[in-house]
């Protein structure tokens, strides 16, 4: 039995934030369900469906990731029955997770204040790119654009080159991460309020809390940070170098490791008393790294990883995906998974980071197809007949 063992989602959402949180709830062991148009299905049910490249049996990398361990049903939200019927399912529901632009779900009906009169427990998340307050709460945002304006995008990057983007969509991510912990924070204090209340989950204030002590750095000494390519504000040497077959990092954030890093290198000239400590490493940050990338780019990654890691410094080989994906490590933690299709086949994708050790959350169903499950919840948890479920399809309306 999975942790989330019991608690019903009813995922509304689409593209990457949303479906991401109700992919977390459900490996979880939330029965997460789909609700999605009818005939089209979320959005990226047709990102990359046609790409011969990112795409099995019609799912796209998007779909095929995102939607694991979930059920899909069909209900059409704008129509009367379909609103009618949606309440039916928040009755018997804990969490409605959307990332709808704010102000649609007030609309459709489907917001807290609606909703919580139907089910005084029901636990709503909405995700949006600046939340539900604010004088730019109603502006559209994707990921680089909470990237932008969350600073993070200004400190990244070739001191010398432009802003840069995470590689990783974190201003997506970052919000659906947060989403997950507010809805799982609401059904905590369910527990002692009885209960349900409404997360509102802003993709810029993600990205505001992940500047963390960056932020309380600039507050204290007024100074706008820069780019430092992968060097770091404090530490010295925290930096990527070059080997004769590629890079490696090491990540010195004590003296000690320092002292060991001279055990490991043959460096006179940086290793002086002033080195000892942070101050004098700060100072001298330009020479310690020229040297080191001397040192290291006369010998392999292997062999340097080998010394260090002997004297047990900080450090990692730069991996590109299909090395990252093939680390004995990663793969000891069941982070890289196969998945079914529905239809057949399977493909690999990262697992569930989050390791409990009385649940088992390292099991897999496939994404559904689109509508799938619309007799398993209509019929089964609903209680409907053929014949509605036959009048309902006739008006569209599932």
């Amino acid at each position: 039995m999975k942790a989330l063992h019991g608690i019903r989602v009813l995922d509304l959402t689409h593209m990457l934030s949303g479906p991401y949180a109700g992919m977390m709830l459900a490996d979880l062991g939330a029965e997460t369900i789909k609700v999605e148009p009818p005939v089209t299905g979320e959005g990226t049910r047709r990102l990359l469906e046609k790409d011969p490249k990112n795409s099995l049996n019609g799912f796209g990398a998007y779909f095929m990731t995102l939607n694991r361990n979930k059920k899909s049903i069909t209900l059409n939200l704008k129509s009367e029955e379909g609103l009618r019927i949606f309440y039916e399912l928040v009755e018997l529901s804990d969490i409605v997770l959307n990332n709808f632009s704010a102000g649609v779900p007030e609309r459709l009906k489907i917001d807290y204040a609606h909703l919580s009169q139907i089910n005084p427990r029901i636990i709503t998340c909405s995700i949006t790119g600046f939340g539900e307050t604010g004088p730019d709460r109603h502006l559209p945002a994707f990921d680089i654009v909470a990237q932008a304006m969350g600073g993070g995008m200004s400190i990244t990057g070739q001191p010398d080159g432009p802003p840069t983007r995470s590689g990783i969509p974190i201003g997506d991510l970052g919000g659906g991460l947060m989403a997950v912990i507010g809805v799982l924070a609401a059904l905590q204090a369910r527990h002692v309020t009885g209960r349900g209340q409404h997360v509102d989950i802003s993709m810029l204030d993600a990205q505001i809390s992940l500047l963390n002590y960056m932020a309380t750095m600039y507050f204290l000494s007024g100074e706008i940070p820069d780019k430092l390519g992968n060097a770091h504000f404090v530490h010295v040497p925290y930096d990527t170098f070059r080997c004769s077959d590629g890079y490696i990092i090491i990540a010195v954030i004590t003296d000690t490791f320092w002292d060991a890093l001279m055990e490991v290198v043959d460096a006179p000239d940086i290793d002086t008393e002033e080195n000892k400590a942070q101050p004098g490493r700060w100072k001298n940050r330009d020479l310690i790294n020229r040297r080191l990338n001397e040192i290291f780019s006369t010998n392999t990654q292997k062999y340097w990883l080998e010394l260090l890691r002997s004297k047990r410094i900080p450090c990692a080989p730069v991996n590109n995906l299909a090395q990252a994906l093939s680390e004995p490590q990663v793969i000891a933690r069941n982070m890289v998974i196969e998945v079914d299709h529905p239809l057949g086949g399977s493909t690999k994708m990262p697992g569930n980071p989050i390791k409990l050790s009385d649940t088992y959350e390292d099991c897999y169903t496939p994404p559904p197809l689109l509508g799938q499950h619309n007799k398993e919840i209509y019929q089964i948890l609903l209680g409907k007949s053929d014949e509605e479920l036959e009048f309902l399809r006739a008006k569209c309306v599932i």
